[in-house]
């Protein structure tokens, strides 16, 4: 209609030129001035003859300006309406329902950034639709924010705004009695999010970066040229129909989301540190997840996820000389039993087991960090439900893991095993796997009218250590090599009040929790290379918190050193090589296996302006975390390490001044 219309008006606008010409003077029109003209009276003079009717070129002419100014019209109409199908095409993809869509910042959500969806959040509603770039049908949302953050420490751990939580240093450790502050801008964020609408899928992707790494060069002294790092890159396909394939780098489906599975919704704590807190449970790794919406009150999702397990195995202990006093905790709590040793451990450490290496570098991967020989991906299941109240969430992972195991190691002074060499030897080499996985719940409550926000998290299973933030072990090993997932339970329950559309304050409490798994091997005089007991003593000690393993020297402070960090293997560096004045002496008879980690915060985001300029909000944070071992091996020369169970806690303050892009 609005076309039709459009042309009838450039018709009468191109003829009225037309038909003013062929309809002569005016009748009305006062040529002397005065009244109406008359006829002239009877012998009077005339006035001049009317001229002679247009020409039938004149005509023709006339006709082809108006057929030139129609055709003229007729484009510019059939541009407009172009226009105006790529306008109301972008709209229907910038509100169109879907994983892909901005979403609406929720209580645990970044305050006003459609395209990051973290940190700082905030109740209110954004008041505009954020702004977008469009380009060839593509609408392009930037997104991010620019942090200036600071962390002190009561105890150094020299770490950015990054809290490696299950570091925490026992008390002989010269950086226990030492404080550190760190500022940096590290956290700041690059977003950028990728639509596009089809007539029934709608495509698109999604790309998340920060500083939050660290190449050869990087420093604090002057540049502080840190690196930039990859936190999010997916791509997916959202179909009318209710299924979502997502594909590439992303939080793990295992992460708590505030609405069904939408990516770029997750629940994370309100929180400074990059690390969040000990007891959530999440992962960002590759990932190809297919979810489905049922009635957007019920969703299914499914998960393929990369794998990569995290281990911690003691072998025999360190050899002790006749006459050592050492103090050996019973099975259950009771007094310490100290006895004199009789004889000399001559057993070394050894290895009998192979797990992964170090990157390659020529693979592209760090030649300073672990990787295992994963055998196969992790698998997600998840269900979210959302009935009118609440949003809760049920899910389950499946792990796997596998090693090699070289039975024909030889103990010092037994008989060599069945199909051996005298000495040692690769021969008989096996591969061994085992299975590991666990089940979890989360729940989420908006009270009183989103003043109120409530979550709460639990996550139980064995080898799922890396998945919490505390970063505890997956696996241990047996004496003769084969993989044991550790037992491990993660939770964490969060409060978040938002008295005003500007304050928001919270407060987390998550605890993390590692089973002891521990093993004896005892060659009795004989080889015996897999005799195993839950309780007792022996020479050839394996597993993770074991009482034999020796908690004497946790307590016992040592002095700095020069070398590297960390031992090295096969000229590959595990750590970094120090200088006088900035390497902690290593502890010595200290094992301290980490039993829980827990961790209680609270602080507050205010938001000095949020509106279509973006948003400027401050934060700050106290924490408290402790952490508390398995008990071990005491001392009876120092009073304190009689126990043989270390404690360590750290308090934490951390604030943040941030710019979110509108």
């Amino acid at each position: 209609m609005r076309a039709l219309a459009t042309c009838i008006v450039a018709l009468c606008l191109a003829a009225s030129p037309m038909l003013a010409r062929a309809a002569g003077p005016d009748e009305n029109d006062n040529r002397g001035g005065g009244g109406p003209t008359t006829q002239p009276a009877a012998g009077s003079k005339a006035d001049p003859a009317p001229s002679a009717s247009p020409s039938s070129a004149e005509l023709e002419n006339e006709l082809r300006e108006v057929r030139e100014l129609l055709e003229a019209q007729t484009r510019e109409i059939a541009e407009q309406q172009q226009r105006m199908e790529l306008l109301e095409e972008e709209l229907r993809a910038a509100k169109g329902a879907g994983a892909l869509d901005p979403a609406e910042p929720s209580a645990s959500a970044s305050p006003v950034n459609a395209a990051v969806t973290e940190n700082g959040g905030a109740q209110a509603e954004n008041p505009e639709e954020p702004l977008s770039i469009h380009f060839k049908g593509i609408t392009l949302t930037p997104g991010g924010f620019a942090a200036a953050e600071t962390v002190w420490r009561q105890k150094a751990l020299a770490s950015d705004v990054n809290t490696p939580f299950n570091s925490v240093p026992y008390n002989g450790s010269s950086n226990a009695h030492i404080s550190e502050f760190q500022a940096s801008g590290r956290q700041s964020r690059i977003a950028m999010l990728m639509q596009g609408q089809l007539s029934s899928v709608k495509i698109g992707s999604y790309y998340e970066a920060d500083f939050l790494s660290a190449g050869t060069t990087s420093n604090s002294n002057q540049s502080n040229s840190y690196t930039f790092r990859q936190r999010q890159f997916w791509a997916q396909a959202a179909f009318n129909s209710g299924w979502t394939f997502t594909g590439g780098q992303q939080w793990s489906l295992i992460t708590e989301t505030t609405h069904g599975m939408d990516n770029r919704t997750e629940a994370l704590p309100m929180t400074i540190d990059a690390q969040y807190n000990v007891g959530f449970s999440w992962a960002r790794q590759f990932g190809a997840r297919l979810t489905y919406d049922i009635s957007n009150k019920v969703w299914l999702g499914f998960a393929v996820e990369e794998s990569q397990p995290t281990l911690t195995v003691h072998g025999n202990p360190t050899a002790q000389a006749a006459g050592t006093t050492v103090c050996v905790p019973p099975a259950a709590p009771a007094p310490l039993s100290c006895a004199t040793t009789a004889t000399v451990n001559l057993n070394p450490t050894y290895n009998n087991f192979l797990l992964g290496a170090f990157g390659a570098s020529g693979g592209l991967y760090n030649p300073a960090n672990n990787y295992g020989y994963n055998y196969a991906p992790d698998f997600v299941l998840k269900a979210v439900f959302e009935p009118g109240f609440g949003h809760y969430e049920v899910f389950g992972l499946l792990s796997s893991f596998h090693d090699r195991i070289f039975p024909c190691i030889p103990i010092t002074g037994a008989a060599v095993p069945a199909g051996c060499p005298s000495t040692t030897s690769g021969l008989n080499a096996s591969n061994n796997a085992a299975e590991g996985g666990g089940v979890g719940a989360n729940a989420r409550w908006n009270l009183f009218a989103k003043k109120v926000d409530l979550g709460a998290h639990f996550f139980g299973g064995a080898g799922i250590g890396r998945y919490g933030s505390g970063q505890l072990s997956d696996l241990t090993v047996r004496p003769n090599g084969s993989l044991v997932p550790i037992h491990n339970f993660q939770a964490l329950g969060t409060f978040q009040l938002h008295p005003t559309a500007k304050l928001d304050i919270y407060t987390n409490v998550g605890g993390e929790f590692e089973e002891r798994t521990a093993y004896v091997k005892s060659n009795s005089g004989v080889f015996s290379p897999c005799v195993e007991a839950k309780s007792g003593s022996g020479i050839c000690n394996e597993g993770y918190g074991y009482e034999a393993l020796n908690n004497s020297g946790c307590w016992t402070e040592t002095l700095p050193v020069t070398g590297p960090a960390t031992n090295t293997n096969l000229g590959v560096p595990t750590g970094i090589g120090g200088t006088t004045g900035f390497v902690p002496g290593p502890l010595g008879n200290c094992t301290g296996d980490t039993r829980n980690l827990i961790e209680g915060t609270l602080g507050f985001w205010y938001r000095f302006y949020k509106g279509p300029r973006g948003t400027f909000q401050y934060g700050m944070q106290y924490s408290n975390w402790v952490r508390n071992s398995w008990r071990g091996v005491g001392s009876t020369t120092i009073p304190i390490a009689a126990s043989g169970q270390p404690h360590a806690d750290n308090n934490m303050v951390l604030s943040s001044f941030r710019y979110y892009l509108p």
